[in-house]
């Protein structure tokens, strides 16, 4: 994808809050510091499009980005260790759930997992809820880098038994090599054009 202009539009925590429904909607899921800001800065190339940190949880909004004028990218708030008051943590769950309820023009979802670390409950849980609504998923494996060739086969297929799929299902990523990048602009692309109203 020849990325020409990718914008934020803006954060929202309530339907009442979102963009109008112009375009159709990717969603970027999962445990936090696993790396979404990171990923979509490089499918974007752009390096500060989405601000990244090294402190779990700093996402705290459904944030809305427009790519090329075509398709929106909203950058879903991390789950897992985040360090922030339980308090604020409760209440991304409900804002999550309503946003991939009740989003008309959400096309999929894409899910990052660590590459190093094992699929937990809330991936597990995810998958399932995705696909008692029929939502469209790709799985993303991410920090690919932090591994050689042969441990990154290793990994993908102990994922993809957990997940009970096919490893050839799971995309490989890194930000820092870019590798992977043009394998999920293709599924997102695909996703993007599955089911127009």
């Amino acid at each position: 994808m020849n990325v020409q202009s990718a914008e934020f539009i803006k954060s929202a925590v309530k339907p009442t809050e979102y963009p109008p429904p112009q375009l159709p909607e990717i969603a970027f899921a999962g445990r936090s510091n696993v790396g979404k800001s990171s990923l979509i800065n490089t499918l974007v190339n752009r390096k500060r499009l989405v601000k990244t940190s090294n402190t779990p949880g700093r996402t705290r909004l459904l944030n809305f980005f427009a790519v090329n004028g075509r398709i929106g990218f909203v950058d879903l708030p991390g789950y897992g260790y985040a360090k922030v008051p339980k308090t604020v943590r409760q209440r991304w769950g409900p804002m999550v759930e309503a946003y991939l309820s009740e989003r008309g023009c959400l096309r999929g979802v894409v899910l990052l997992i660590d590459l190093r670390r094992d699929p937990g409950s809330e991936e597990i849980n995810l998958l399932h809820w995705l696909a008692d609504r029929t939502l469209p998923v790709r799985i993303v494996l991410t920090k690919a880098d932090k591994l050689s060739k042969s441990r990154q086969k290793l990994r993908r297929q102990k994922i993809a038994a957990a997940l009970r799929i096919s490893a050839s299902e799971l995309i490989l990523f890194s930000a820092k090599t870019r590798a992977g990048r043009d394998d999920l602009w293709r599924e997102i692309l695909s996703m993007a054009d599955e089911a127009q109203p």
